[in-house]
């Protein structure tokens, strides 16, 4: 299956469902960054919204089933909040679309499972975000973990904040199922975790909403002092188990400052990496050399050693996803973004909040097979 443009390797044709405020960066890159997507059009379900985006990027607006209906759509990019994934999703797919979807795919992976299974049915590549972890910064990380930098690995332990009082008050769907601390921001710290260490194991874990309703504290916004519900979790703390041994720890506690802090470090029996917020793309990954692992260290060997980015993509490159996708498809190969991946860091924040709620390890049930590194480039 596919279309002439496919078959000739050219460029596939995207159609964008949802114009919230991530579409902006998408589009300017889709357009303008990866030759390989070319974007026809945006829709919205509200239809005033996606005609705003389309004139401020100069393509066509559209209804949801106006961009399913239309032959030249060849990939659907999907940018609506997490309760509509499942049905864009289906629909995209059933309607013959390839599909790429921002994190998470689902809010279960049992549901995420049967889109991968409607994709390989229809023929289609279903895909996700965060496409981060194509970036500079965990491309680099990896490759330094593949050349045996640090030895081998022995634990992995990340920890960040957020403020949920700010960004609640600003995003409405912070506040759906689905939209809580482990499916919003978790998805980031585990990708880039599993794409670099590859699958987990079984997890342990904790979850609290210690604070199920708020205020809005914004002063411009209208809803400034009023009260909402937000009844979804807002701080985990979790153990780790890779498959390859490696232990770790995670947290994330979202009613901190309003300032991200990402600590972000993989233990080696040669030496430790630091990496930076993996919720961007870029920042420098140091290394902390053991040069005698077995004679005592003197403090000028622990000096961090910044490492050489292994590619230039180091600003926010969103959108570089589906790009690598249509590369992935116009060359008949697998995208390092393909669902499986992503199936599986679902498993394993679901997996945490379970595990807090029934108080027993969870063992994981899906698997992949750690995507190729991307392409260094100087």
């Amino acid at each position: 299956m596919g279309t002439d443009r496919e078959r000739d390797g050219e460029f596939l044709t995207v159609g964008v469902v949802g114009s919230g405020a991530i579409s902006g960066i998408y589009l300017t890159n889709m357009i303008r960054r990866f030759p390989n997507l070319r974007v026809k059009c945006v829709a919205s379900a509200h239809l005033a919204h996606a005609q705003k985006k389309a004139a401020e990027f100069g393509i066509a607006a559209c209804t949801v089933e106006e961009l399913l209906s239309d032959p030249e759509i060849d990939l659907v990019v999907n940018l609506t909040p997490v309760e509509a994934h499942e049905e864009i999703i289906r629909r995209a797919l059933e309607a013959g679309k390839h599909v790429y979807t921002e994190k998470v795919i689902t809010a279960d992976p049992e549901s995420a499972e049967r889109l991968q299974a409607l994709a390989a049915e229809k023929h289609r590549m279903l895909c996700s975000a965060p496409d981060t972890f194509l970036g500079s910064a965990i491309q680099t990380a990896r490759r330094a973990v593949a050349d045996g930098r640090i030895g081998t690995v022995t634990g992995v332990s990340a920890a960040a904040n957020r403020d949920n009082n700010v960004l609640m008050s600003l995003f409405h769907f912070l506040r759906e199922p689905g939209g809580g601390t482990a499916l919003d921001y978790g998805p980031y710290y585990l990708t880039a975790m599993v794409s670099i260490l590859g699958p987990v194991r079984e997890v342990s874990g904790f979850a609290r909403c210690p604070y199920p309703t708020r205020k809005n504290v914004l002063p411009d916004s209208p809803e400034f002092g009023q009260t909402f519900s937000a009844p979804v979790e807002s701080e985990i703390a979790a153990s780790l188990l890779f498959d390859s041994g490696a232990v770790g720890t995670f947290l994330l506690d979202s009613e901190s400052m309003r300032r991200d802090q990402a600590y972000f470090q993989i233990y080696g029996t040669k030496g430790i990496l630091r990496l930076p917020d993996p919720n961007q793309f870029g920042g420098t990954v140091t290394l902390i050399p053991n040069p005698s692992p077995d004679a005592p260290q003197r403090a000028s060997d622990e000096a961090p050693v910044p490492l050489d980015p292994v590619n230039p993509y180091s600003d926010n490159c969103r959108g570089i996803g589906p790009g690598e996708m249509a590369d992935a498809i116009l060359h008949g190969r697998k995208s390092r973004t393909d669902a499986s991946m992503a199936i599986h860091v679902l498993e394993v924040l679901t997996g945490i909040l379970e595990s807090s709620r029934t108080r027993t390890f969870r063992k994981m049930t899906t698997s992949f097979v750690l995507p190729e590194a991307f392409p260094e480039e100087a």
